[in-house]
């Protein structure tokens, strides 16, 4: 079993971590997309701001008329956090550190909705480690940002290969799990240089040979125009542990927010303690003695 500091100790470890990880990243970044200077906001969700004659990589697929402007919806109360953190994302691989119920969901379906738009024969993957997961994040985007439900597919293991690849041609936005993710690359059923942006949910777990790693070093060989976007609550515990979630997802850019962030304290909830000791009733504490009476030398005469 690993050793975990104190609850009231992680927010303060995991700001010292990820500063000291974003220290790093001063030195040979990695960020696929090379121009990351935003092409223009938007305040109202049907009116678009121009960009001002900025210009944007004409990658195969761009579709440079909607590169004019980006998309932020206001028919939720605008959040300048979400609002700034929405925006680096579009231009920067991203990893994106807010505690739990602060719009990390939000923000993802800011970004995937302007892939959407902006590379029309494109594909959108968001990940999540878990099929609940999956499942809850199609609900979320759809609210959210509107992508038409009939442009939206789940994919899990227990759907045959044939008919998957079929969804991956006719779909444009995809909700699945890593693994998933990594057989329909292994098989050539996920057309990989179609792939424009890729959102990772529960970013912590990319370590090792995590199927997230797999799936980051899989369309890397492929191609390199898709962007990344990382969401954690808690992206690691130490340094090392925050640089390598950093390495294996190409990050170039990180949004960190603690409670205490003068941004979100308007929106923040605190949090209220208390200890409840639970007793173990009679079943476990009949178990909890007999695995006492247990000795060191009473399976000796067996």
């Amino acid at each position: 079993m690993p050793a975990y500091v104190d609850e009231d100790d992680d927010d303060d470890l995991m700001l010292v971590a990820v500063y000291e990880a974003e220290q790093s990243l001063q030195f040979g970044n990695a960020n696929f997309f090379q121009d990351d200077n935003p092409v223009g906001t938007e305040s109202s969700a049907l009116s678009p701001i121009p960009s001002g004659g900025r210009a944007y990589p004409d990658f195969p697929g761009f579709d440079s008329s909607s590169a004019k402007v980006w998309i932020y919806p206001t028919n939720y109360p605008i959040r300048e956090y979400q609002l700034k953190i929405s925006e680096a994302a579009l231009f920067q691989n991203t990893l994106v550190c807010l505690p739990t119920g602060l719009g990390k969901t939000f923000i993802a379906s800011v970004v995937m909705y302007n892939f959407y738009r902006w590379y029309p024969s494109g594909k959108i993957v968001f990940m999540a480690p878990t099929k609940p997961l999956v499942a809850q994040q199609i609900e979320a985007c759809y609210k959210v940002m509107g992508i038409p439900q009939a442009h939206m597919a789940e994919l899990t293991g227990s759907t045959a290969a044939k008919q998957r690849q079929e969804v991956w041609r006719s779909k444009r936005v995809f909700f699945l799990t890593p693994q998933v993710m990594v057989n329909d690359l292994s098989r050539d059923t996920c057309p990989a240089q179609q792939v424009k942006c890729v959102v990772i949910d529960e970013a912590h777990k990319a370590l090792g040979n995590h199927a997230y790693c797999q799936v980051i070093r899989q369309l890397g060989s492929q191609t390199q125009q898709f962007r990344i976007l990382a969401l954690s609550a808690t992206p690691g515990r130490d340094s090392k542990s925050v640089q390598s979630v950093i390495s294996n997802l190409l990050i170039s850019h990180i949004e960190l927010r603690s409670e205490e962030s003068p941004d979100i304290q308007a929106h923040s909830h605190q949090r209220s303690l208390e200890k409840v000791v639970v007793p173990l009733g009679e079943a476990l504490c009949a178990h909890q003695t007999r695995y006492l009476q247990v000795g060191p030398c009473s399976g000796a005469s067996h």
